[in-house]
């Protein structure tokens, strides 16, 4: 007949062990040890510790339940999961919760130790049960840390990155956002891009174009109605100083023209960008949405936290450097006096500063391929951030492209874009690289690109 404590609960033979014989104590352990891994908090109750218990139950239950949904919403709205997953007010607390949660299991853990009275379990399986006991409560603390870490560190990145209101507005279907690749300084940003593209995103099934620019391309105009039409009204060349380019208008327009874009910084822009948008606009034929520039003297940072990148070199480059010269080779010794070392060819690893040279080196190849190299370096990044990096690396991600990314895109538009996002990387993006030999820089033919991009955008809606 089972006895009753003080409080008159019966004394099951999970609570009174006063008996029990070695092998019961192991199996007892055992149970704890998944009691305690799948449901943090129920041992306790089970073992009578009823207060902890309960409370490590609602805690486990509110976690389950919100991964439930969470796939639910994967599932069926994307969108939604991601508008609350980036909305502060809602993932903030969410994410306090998660990390409260993974320290109540390092507590419950703790607790379940003492209750397993290992002294009493054979000597060759309480070691064992020992480093069960750790190793699942590792594992499940861990895991809901993370997921809490990397709530609070994801909404504090984006709000930083996204800091306009509202929502951007597709157009004819599709969202447009100029991206541009270039170096900044402590009192300049991206001063002439050394890369320049339109990302072009259908709203209905993600599908992304790449459409490639020459950063040398001349004979540009602006978008009538803007305010650097006024000062440019028969085109850039026409009455601009120097090299007359479409990464030139930048720096025309920062150093001399600021005043016409007022409004400017406190959209998360600048005028040099207004005014590049509003070239682009026109070379494209396109509605500019928002930008997006990457600042490539941080790009570093960003392959680095990644674990670097797999790239095929088709031509040895040499890091440093400022002549074009050759790596040395049976025949011939090195004709680069100032360069440290080489990329050499084939299939490499590179970290973020080898990465970097590689996008950038200007010595021993030509402008065209070094637009080609920025552009692929930039697509294999992109297709290497994952949900699993993400989650597990997003922390040293965020650090690095807090310093790397700036934007106008509006956050309102956030949940929608990243949807869009994860369709166009199953999809894989399409590009359409507008240079030599297909368009002279120089000497464009504007009606041509123009054909070009919205045959196109037709053929991938």
């Amino acid at each position: 007949m089972r006895s009753r404590n003080s409080q008159g609960e019966l004394n099951t033979p999970f609570r009174d062990v006063r008996n029990a014989s070695s092998g019961q104590m192991l199996k007892r352990a055992w149970w704890i040890i998944a009691l305690n891994f799948f449901i943090p908090g129920s041992a306790q109750v089970v073992a009578g510790r009823k207060g902890l218990g309960r409370i490590g139950i609602v805690f486990t239950l509110g976690f389950w339940g919100f991964l439930v949904l969470a796939l639910l919403l994967a599932l069926i709205s994307k969108v939604a999961l991601f508008t609350i997953l980036l909305t502060p007010f809602i993932a903030i607390p969410l994410g306090i919760l998660f990390v409260v949660y993974a320290g109540l299991i390092v507590f419950c853990s703790l607790d379940s130790l003492r209750l397993m009275s290992l002294n009493r379990v054979g000597n060759r399986a309480r070691p064992i049960a020992l480093i069960t006991l750790i190793v699942t409560a590792l594992v499940s603390s861990y895991f809901v840390g993370t997921i809490g870490s990397t709530t609070l560190t994801a909404t504090n990145f984006m709000s930083g990155i996204f800091s306009n209101s509202g929502n951007l507005e597709a157009h004819k279907g599709r969202y447009n956002i100029m991206l541009l690749g270039g170096d900044s300084g402590s009192n300049r940003y991206g001063l002439r891009p050394d890369s320049i593209s339109v990302i072009s995103i259908s709203t209905e099934t993600g599908t992304a174009v790449n459409i490639g620019l020459p950063r040398n391309l001349s004979r540009i105009q602006f978008t009538p109605g803007t305010p650097i039409h006024k000062v440019y009204p028969y085109g850039f060349n026409h009455d601009c100083a120097g090299e007359c380019m479409l990464n030139a208008v930048y720096k025309a327009t920062i150093d001399n023209y600021s005043y016409l874009y007022p409004k400017a910084f406190s959209k998360g822009s600048t005028s040099g960008i207004e005014a590049t948008k509003s070239a682009v606009q026109w070379i494209t034929g396109l509605k500019i949405d928002a930008y997006v520039l990457i600042n490539m003297r941080s790009f570093t940072g960003l392959v680095d936290a990644l674990g670097g990148i797999d790239v095929t070199v088709k031509k040895a480059l040499p890091i440093g450097g400022q002549q074009d010269c050759y790596p040395a080779d049976n025949e011939h010794e090195s004709i680069c006096p100032d360069a440290m070392s080489w990329i050499e060819k084939g299939r490499q690893h590179m970290d973020g500063r080898t990465a970097l040279w590689y996008a950038r080196s200007r010595h021993n190849t030509n402008d065209y391929d070094r637009m080609r190299r920025q552009r692929e370096v930039e697509n294999i990044v992109l297709k290497k951030i994952d949900l699993g990096t993400l989650l597990f690396k997003f922390g040293a991600v965020a650090g690095a492209s807090s310093k790397l990314v700036r934007t106008d895109i509006p956050s309102g538009s956030v949940p929608t874009l990243m949807d869009l996002a994860f369709k166009a990387k199953t999809k894989g993006l399409k590009s359409l690289q507008l240079s030599y030999p297909l368009i002279q820089a120089n000497n464009p033919d504007f009606f041509l690109m123009r054909h070009l991009i919205a045959e196109k955008l037709r053929t991938y809606k």
